[in-house]
């Protein structure tokens, strides 16, 4: 069995301020290793079901967090960014039996992690189809391109109560709960043994079962928390200004829609 993973930092289980997910912040580096820890939970979990090739993701800011030793012999390690407009899953393709996400958080303009945003904070809201676009909209929409499954999500409670409906075979660990400025966080040894067991089970499930379609036609639309922004970003093919802060495209590829995010988000 052959499982991609995308890990992420703002969605771990105790992230709550901005310093905690930058490198040269002195909080940084506890976030770092609890990030390494769940994505080794997910590994363990994704061995005990049988993977035996695990390619990783390592997909916040620089994509150098993971420390690259605690991964086991099976797995392999995406670090940095080439600049493909798979972003968050470059490496991604159809010969993966399954994908999984670690670490994400809440879209921008959501009130329930303090680090919500949506591949940046220049942007106030972001929709795809009318749905609130958080990150694992963007890119599990990206993996099912590719014919890959969604089937294990772990991040704040509100990404992963919004995220269900999205994909049949998903198994989702919440981590924390937000409001505001507020984080309430469980204790990561009860995390990673929760990630562990999702793991697991979203993997002994029917796979078959968890491929969904994508849509045939896509929306997407951007607020920005500046006027020149919104300026700035009508300018990229297939984009129109709806008003002072808005621009939005309508396509049938959902790669235009993954070029814009990279580029206009």
């Amino acid at each position: 069995m052959k499982v991609f993973i995308s890990a992420d930092i703002e969605g771990t289980a105790f992230t709550t301020y901005w310093d905690e997910t930058e490198r040269d912040k002195s909080y940084y580096a506890a976030a770092q290793l609890e990030m390494t820890r769940e994505v080794r939970a997910a590994i363990d979990g994704a061995m005990a079901a049988g993977a035996t090739e695990i390619l990783v993701n390592d997909a916040h800011d620089y994509a150098v967090n993971l420390d690259p030793n605690e991964m086991p012999a099976c797995v392999e390690l995406i670090r940095g960014w080439s600049g493909s407009p798979m972003g968050m899953v470059e490496g991604i393709d159809e010969s993966f039996d399954a994908a999984m996400f670690v670490g994400w958080h809440s879209p921008a303009g959501t009130c329930f992690n303090p680090l919500s945003h949506t591949m940046s904070t220049k942007n106030a809201r972001v929709t795809l189809n009318g749905i609130p676009c958080s990150e694992f909209l963007l890119y599990s929409w990206a993996c099912a391109m590719r014919g890959v499954p969604s089937v294990l999500l772990a991040g704040d409670r509100h990404l992963t109560e919004i995220s269900r409906p999205l994909h049949p075979g998903l198994h989702t660990v919440a981590v924390k709960d937000g409001f505001g400025g507020m984080t309430r966080c469980k204790a990561p040894v009860l995390v990673h043994q929760e990630i562990r067991e999702a793991a697991e089970a979203a993997l002994r499930q029917d796979l078959s079962k968890a491929r969904i379609e994508l849509p045939k036609r896509f929306t997407f639309e951007i607020s920005y928390r500046q006027p020149k922004d919104a300026v700035r970003y009508s300018y990229y093919p297939g984009f129109k200004l709806v008003d002072d802060l808005t621009i939005r495209m309508t396509t049938a590829d959902y790669m235009n829609v993954l070029r814009a995010a990279w580029f206009c988000l």
